[in-house]
């Protein structure tokens, strides 16, 4: 067992840091994200125990668990000094949370042994609050003009709605939709796959100082971490369960956004679609994923929170036509609108009753209506359109 004088790292105690946190922090550093060996362990055994048996080698029999496991494990333990690492997350505006805390994001549970051990977070706000009204917009880095404004229009709807918008922070539809919630003043979070201290790719640099200061920058990885192509995949998990659904904005059939809605599908979550060109490749994956009935076609931020939304307070309005001010017209003076000529010289009002079937004394009353409403205008004995700019 660790003693509270000897941290998992091997480092002096710090006071106020317990075991556990410290512990956690080392197991990040240990083992992968989604390491489902460790989480394992960690539903029989504290984390501090956790690293003192795979320090010790006195691990007992473990599903999953072999010797080249253990040595991997072990060949990362050296020079580890996990207050270091919480020193460096705190330089930057950052913390670490664990479950138990406050701010932990219970839905992060349904991942079960793959759940984080851990969460680097910076930025403002609870995590957990800011999660309990969320949807994730993910797509294609490589993507059309087309979806980078759908992305952008979605996510600036759904910030002005009051929902957070989480992604990637990569290139392409992850950062239409990041910037899409910031243009408004929304909150976003930014679920990385490298330390929250990096910024990757380089080109969202400043994208990502946005989001950590206007929403929360998210990560499984310890400071200064860098992504690789696992990372990436396995950080599509996080996104997936932290929301309540996820929408796919532009993918192509073998895009990693797809990974992100299987996830969200498999976690019951609703996955949602964004139709595009029949002809875009970078729109084949949607389609398959929408044909296939593994998500729902959504076009609008009103359609997105019908599905992820409160039951009664989030329908979407009826699809209709736009109201123009003459439909609100009543029957007889919209007849005699209809009998007005679109000619300069327009008409008398013995002929405009012919044309309407009504009385020439109602008629002229509806003409004067249509007068004071802007409509028509008297011309000597004729009545004409008023010509609109």
């Amino acid at each position: 067992m660790m003693t509270h004088s000897q941290p998992p790292g091997g480092s002096a105690a710090v006071p106020g840091r317990d075991p556990e946190r410290l512990a956690r922090v080392v197991l990040s550093r240990l083992s992968e994200p989604g390491d489902a060996v460790v989480g394992r362990w960690l539903g029989q055994l504290s984390a501090a125990d956790t690293v003192q048996a795979i320090r010790d080698g006195t691990v007992p029999a473990h599903p999953g668990l072999d010797s080249p496991r253990l040595a991997g494990y072990q060949a990362r333990l050296p020079g580890l000094d996990p207050a270091e690492d919480l020193e460096r997350v705190r330089a930057v505006g950052g913390r670490f949370i664990i479950p138990g805390d406050t701010e932990w994001p219970s839905q992060l549970d349904d991942l079960g042994d793959g759940r984080p051990i851990g969460l680097w977070t910076t930025g403002t706000g609870s995590l957990r609050l800011l999660a309990l009204r969320s949807v994730a917009m993910v797509g294609s880095r490589a993507c059309t003009a087309y979806g980078a404004h759908v992305a952008g229009e979605l996510s600036a709807q759904l910030a002005e709605r009051g929902w957070v918008v989480v992604s990637g922070a990569a290139y392409g539809i992850d950062a239409a939709a990041h910037r899409g919630a910031l243009a408004v003043g929304g909150m976003t979070v930014g679920v990385l796959a490298c330390g929250v201290d990096v910024s990757y790719p380089k080109g969202n640099a400043e994208l990502i100082r946005r989001i950590g200061v206007q929403g929360l920058l998210v990560s499984e990885l310890p400071p200064g971490e860098h992504p690789n192509r696992f990372r990436f995949v396995l950080r599509n998990r996080v996104i997936a369960a932290l929301t309540r659904g996820t929408v796919v904005v532009e993918a192509a059939v073998r895009s990693g956004a797809l990974s992100t809605a299987r996830r969200a599908r498999d976690l019951n979550r609703h996955t949602m679609g964004v139709a595009g060109p029949v002809t875009s490749a970078l729109s084949a994956g949607v389609h398959a994923l929408i044909r296939s009935g593994g998500a729902t076609l959504v076009t609008d931020a009103a359609e997105i929170t019908e599905l992820i939304g409160a039951i009664g307070d989030d329908l979407a309005p009826q699809r209709s036509g736009p109201v123009l001010p003459r439909d609100l017209l009543e029957p007889a003076v919209a007849r005699v609108l209809e009998a007005v000529p679109a000619t300069a010289e327009g008409a008398p009002v013995e002929r405009l009753a012919r044309q309407s079937g009504l009385p020439p004394d109602e008629v002229l009353q509806r003409l004067y209506e249509l007068g004071s409403l802007g409509y028509v205008e008297r011309h000597g004995a004729h009545w004409r359109l008023v010509r609109r700019r």
